[in-house]
Order: C-alpha cells, then sequence, then structure tokens
C-alpha cells in the first residue's frame, strides 16, 4: 500500500571514525574459499587461453592492456615437497604474454571480486622472457589504474623494489639490489596492516618495513612491465574482512530497538547491476535483487505501508537520502504491530530509525563501500 504524505527529508552528515570488522565476502567461481577470511585462485577449472573469472585486463601508462591468459607451465605445488628430487608438475598458472617493448607500459590484471584493507597476500612469480625488461610483481591497495601501490621483482636489473604510484606517477623507489635469476619460482609475500607494509621475498624480509597513508583500501593485481613475459600461481590472500557502513547501521539498530523484527537496506550495489539488498538484519536476504516497493520508495520520495498478518507486523519501508536530500536508498523496517495500528502511525514508529542512520550516511558511495 502506498502511504502518499511528504517526503521525510534528513539532513546528511559525512561519517567519521573506524569501521567494525566482521565476516564475509562473496568470491568469484575461480575462487576456493578455504575459511571466512581466506581465499585462493584456484585455476584448475579455468579453459586455457582464457582469463580467470573476478579478473579483468588494464594497463598503465603507454600502450594496450596484457595479454592475460591460464596456460599450462611447470609450477611447484601448494604443499612443500616429501623429498629434494620432487619436480615441479605441469599445472594452470596466470600469464602475461604481450610483449610490448615500451618502457612506460605497465600491464595489470585487477581481481574485481573484493576490496581489501588489512591482508597477506602471498604468490609465487616467474619472470620468462623480455628483451627490454623481465619483471613480475603485484600492485596492492589499488584505486584504479593510475592508483596503487607495488611490489616488482627484476630478474634483468636485479632488483626488488616498492614503488607509491598516485595520479599516474611513480614515486621515489625503495627497494635492494640482488640477484633475482628468470626462468625460476619465487615467493612473494605482502602483508598490510593500517599504514604499515612488509615485503617478503623468498623468505626473507629484503625491504625493511614501510609506512604510508595514502591508500588504506582497495584492490590488487598482478603486475607486469614492457616486454615482459611472467607467470603468477598459488595465490592465496588471507585477511580481515571489511564490513561497509550499510552493515554496521543494520547491526547496531537491531541491537538497540526491541521493537524490530527486521531491517533491510536496498541500494544500487557497487560492481552490480539494479537495486539490490545491501544490508539486512537476516543475512539470506543479502545480495538479492529488491522488490518493486523499494523502487518506487526511492523512485517517488515517499514512504510505503504494508501488512503482514501471519507474522502480525507492519511493514514500512521509507527513502534514506544523501546529504542534498535527494534519496539513495529504501530502508525496510519491520516493526511489531497493534490493533488498530494505522500506516500513519507505522510510519511515525520507522522514522527515528531511519533517521539515525540518516545521521552518518553522506553519499550513496559512503553507504556501500
Amino acid at each position: 500500500m502506498r502511504f502518499g504524505f511528504a517526503p521525510l527529508l534528513f539532513a546528511g552528515r559525512r561519517r567519521s571514525g573506524a569501521r567494525a570488522f566482521g565476516l564475509g565476502g562473496l568470491l568469484g567461481a575461480a575462487v576456493l574459499t578455504v575459511s571466512a577470511a581466506q581465499l585462493r585462485i584456484d585455476l584448475l577449472g579455468v579453459p586455457r587461453g582464457q582469463l580467470p573469472p573476478g579478473f579483468r585486463s588494464a594497463v598503465t601508462g603507454a600502450g594496450g592492456p596484457g595479454d592475460w591468459q591460464v596456460v599450462l607451465a611447470d609450477a611447484p605445488g601448494a604443499f612443500a615437497p616429501l623429498t629434494d628430487r620432487a619436480r615441479a608438475i605441469r599445472q594452470p598458472v596466470i600469464a602475461q604474454l604481450a610483449r610490448v617493448p615500451l618502457s612506460e607500459h605497465f600491464p595489470l590484471l585487477i581481481y574485481t571480486n573484493e576490496v581489501f584493507t588489512d591482508f597477506t597476500l602471498r604468490l609465487k612469480i616467474k619472470m620468462v622472457a623480455g628483451d627490454t625488461e623481465r619483471m613480475a610483481g603485484v600492485a596492492f591497495r589499488l584505486q584504479d589504474e593510475n592508483n596503487y601501490y607495488v611490489v616488482r621483482a627484476s630478474s634483468k636489473g636485479g632488483t626488488l623494489r616498492f614503488y607509491r604510484v598516485y595520479r599516474g606517477v611513480r614515486g621515489a623507489p625503495i627497494g635492494v639490489n640482488r640477484a633475482i635469476p628468470s626462468g625460476v619460482w619465487h615467493d612473494l609475500q605482502i602483508q598490510c596492516a593500517g599504514n604499515r607494509i612488509r615485503i617478503t621475498f623468498d623468505g626473507e624480509e629484503a625491504i625493511p618495513p614501510l609506512t604510508d597513508n595514502t591508500f588504506r583500501e582497495g584492490r590488487f593485481a598482478l603486475w607486469t612491465m614492457a616486454d615482459s613475459v611472467s607467470y603468477f600461481s598459488d595465490i592465496r590472500l588471507d585477511y580481515v574482512p571489511r564490513v561497509t557502513l550499510a552493515e554496521t547501521l543494520v547491526a547496531e539498530l537491531i541491537k538497540k530497538y526491541d521493537r524490530l523484527l527486521g531491517l533491510t537496506l536496498y541500494a544500487p550495489a557497487p560492481d552490480r547491476p539494479g537495486l539490490r539488498v545491501v544490508a539486512s538484519s537476516d543475512p539470506a536476504r543479502v545480495g538479492r535483487p529488491a522488490g518493486e516497493t523499494a523502487a518506487k520508495v526511492i523512485r517517488d520520495n515517499v514512504p510505503y505501508v504494508a501488512r503482514d498478518k501471519e507474522r502480525k507486523c507492519i511493514i514500512a519501508t521509507l527513502p534514506l537520502h544523501d546529504r542534498n536530500g535527494d534519496p539513495i536508498a529504501a530502508v525496510r523496517v519491520e516493526l511489531r504491530s497493534f490493533p488498530g495500528e494505522l500506516d500513519k502511525n507505522a510510519v511515525v514508529r520507522a522514522a527515528p530509525i531511519v533517521k539515525r542512520m540518516q545521521r552518518r550516511v553522506f553519499s550513496l558511495e559512503d553507504l556501500t563501500r
């Protein structure tokens, strides 16, 4: 039922402070979830010559994107060998095969399914060929193709370097000179905790611990340079899952208000089309497409009321606004009903709950990131 009186407008305010952390994260088809806060890139089901699901190719600098694909190669297994005579076996790895002889050409293969804050990323890299360069590395806390941190190894130059790339410009390099043979698998580990970064290469902390405040979260990407042909294998990541402001608000309000039977927030979800459940007291709803009621609430900027006689509750769905007063989301508030309750009463009872949300919402991006 539509309840048509003047739309509710609440003043927005920019959120501040640290996010709470919890368990979550949706992984793509090429990823095996080992636990709630760990992922491993599983390439066994990916056809040769294709990109693994959940990744996209991009480039920093000159030239087009690289030629990233899954190939078969001799690679060490995920577990330590039982004897020194154990051989590497042929298994799928991710390869960058394009050979573009441009010094300012940096192909990226970006993992798009998740944004990470604190994490430990482990993988194996091998520089295979290249006349201009033979490099392989990882970009992390990546915002886009022009803003990220990167750690890369060069077998041609014999260097291990860390850079900050900001607005497409590389900062001063930090690292060491060391022999890094090509045609050999190397272990690379990157650990981020707050503004602290630690880098381990072939079992040694080769670069002293770093501190940088530029990027606090972001995606990760495989990285090469110029005409480098490089392989990547055994990619694993342990991480502290992010919790969006929407999820935090729903959890806090459910705990605060005893009269609430349920609370659901609908908004356009990042990287997914259409209006969806971005947070709910019922975890099974998260990610589902929104119904027509939520869409009407946002489009018409007015509340709607419905009743669930079986559960003896009344459901008020109200718009949530950004700092400019524009509706950006819809909040479904499920309340215990009482005999003779009018639709208007349900909206009045739900309004303080939505208003508490509104005080901490600055924009749609702030709500769902």
